[in-house]
């Protein structure tokens, strides 16, 4: 067979969640707003399909630089580079450091 290449391949385990809690975003998410310039954390939420970015992103950290939408635009570090996700708001939390 030939090797599969789509956008969730191989990441069962990533995006996987316990038994007891199966539900999709809680309205919170929704209802909370993020202010620009303040950092968060990328973590896929895996019951929603839209707006999730790659894998490669899942647990990183970057910047809101601004809302579009429903979403926001996260800057996020790769290497030497700057890349601009946009994402919505059950696929970030606010970072809190320590």
């Amino acid at each position: 067979m030939t090797r599969h290449s789509g956008f969730r391949a191989r990441c069962r385990a990533m995006l996987t969640r316990e038994v007891g809690e199966r539900a999709g975003p809680k309205p919170e998410v929704y209802l909370s707003e993020i202010p620009i310039g303040s950092k968060v954390s990328i973590i896929i939420d895996p019951a929603t399909h839209r707006g999730s970015p790659h894998r490669r992103y899942h647990g990183k950290i970057g910047e809101i630089v601004e809302k579009r939408g429903r979403g926001y635009i996260v800057a996020v570090k790769v290497g030497s580079k700057r890349k601009l996700l946009s994402l919505l708001p059950e696929h970030i939390r606010p970072f809190i450091q320590g």
